[in-house]
């Protein structure tokens, strides 16, 4: 090797060793070294076309993600960084959740996923141990946010288009009721001890708060403008709303149900999820292609992370050291180390 190639390779191992810095391969998912900077992109991992929502398993080891316009969910290995399977599901599937501990399906103990198919006006569940649709389930019309209460007893189900939400029974599969709320709800999320489901109204500006034990509303919070997406800290004391036309994220205290506090956070501010120990809310950002961390002791932005192309769904592994974001134009997820 020449003296001038030498060096040039030696300079890199210093930035390496000394910023921790890390490329990605963009085929495996792989990251090409084994140290990254905490909020840096550790992998970049393709996945179907226009990706949206992001759900993790309750053991960490996997990573379902709905592609909206392929009509079906990508499985991602998180161990791996690769996509181990790819599921079939209705039409212009977006949100998806799955059940926080196992369930019995014909006396067999598994967890599932349920997937809200926007055009097709249904939910997929699937069984995540064979990856297969197990049924599905008719709900209002363009179905598109889904939650499931801690106990993994019940679905709660946004329907876009018929301004309500569906309540379905996990253990049947069947639609209980159905709870009006505001125009064009969006996403949901329900309090740790499962007694709340805080509903973002898109076209409202508000958030509906339903009664989990009654399935009746108990209070609207006006909030931003084109509220879109809602996360619930781990001890249940806030909710964190994305107003994508505001550039903000206004935090509600779920004691009393008023806003707190507004943190502006930049262009178009879509999904947000907060960290198991609650110490950081990470928002995605459609139009910057980036995403925003906020410091929830201070409610300050500290750190503005890169990823890909409209990035949307975000959701953190239950371990907190990663957080994978699903980039709509990019057709892939940016996964980033966070702790």
């Amino acid at each position: 090797m020449s003296p001038k190639r030498s060096s040039i390779f030696a300079v890199a191992a210093v930035l390496v060793t000394a910023f921790g810095l890390s490329a990605c391969d963009t085929n495996t998912g792989s990251p090409t070294t084994t140290t990254t900077p905490i909020n840096g992109v550790v992998r970049i991992i393709p996945v179907g076309t226009t990706p949206a929502g992001v759900a993790i398993t309750p053991d960490g080891t996997k990573a379902y993600v709905t592609n909206n316009i392929s009509n079906n969910v990508s499985v991602i290995n998180t161990s791996t960084g690769t996509v181990s399977a790819t599921i079939p599901v209705g039409t212009n599937p977006y949100g998806v959740a799955i059940t926080p501990d196992s369930t019995y399906v014909e006396d067999e103990s598994i967890s599932k996923a349920y997937v809200a198919n926007r055009t097709s006006n249904n939910v997929s569940v699937i069984n995540t141990a064979t990856n297969a649709v197990i049924t599905t389930i008719a709900v209002g019309t363009n179905p598109v946010g889904v939650a499931i209460t801690p106990d993994g007893t019940k679905a709660y189900i946004t329907n876009n288009s018929s301004n309500n939400v569906s309540v379905i029974n996990t253990a049947t599969n069947a639609v209980i009721t159905t709870i009006a709320v505001g125009t064009t709800p969006a996403r949901v999320a329900i309090t740790p001890d499962g007694t709340k489901a805080y509903v973002a109204n898109y076209d409202s500006d508000s958030v509906s708060v339903i009664d989990t034990a009654t399935n009746t509303v108990s209070a609207t919070i006006p909030v931003g403008t084109n509220p879109i997406v809602v996360a619930i800290t781990p001890d249940g004391t806030k909710a964190y709303i994305t107003n994508r036309a505001s550039d903000s994220v206004s935090v509600i205290d779920t004691a009393t149900n008023a806003v707190i506090t507004t943190i502006a956070v930049g262009t178009t501010p879509y999904a947000v999820a907060i960290t198991p120990d609650g110490t950081k809310a990470y928002v995605t950002k459609y139009a910057s292609d980036s995403v925003s961390v906020i410091d929830t002791a201070t409610g300050a932005v500290s750190a503005t992370i890169p990823v890909g192309t409209n990035p949307i769904g975000v959701a953190i592994t239950t371990d907190g050291t990663k957080a994978y974001v699903a980039n709509k134009a990019s057709d892939n997820v940016s996964v980033i180390r966070i702790a």
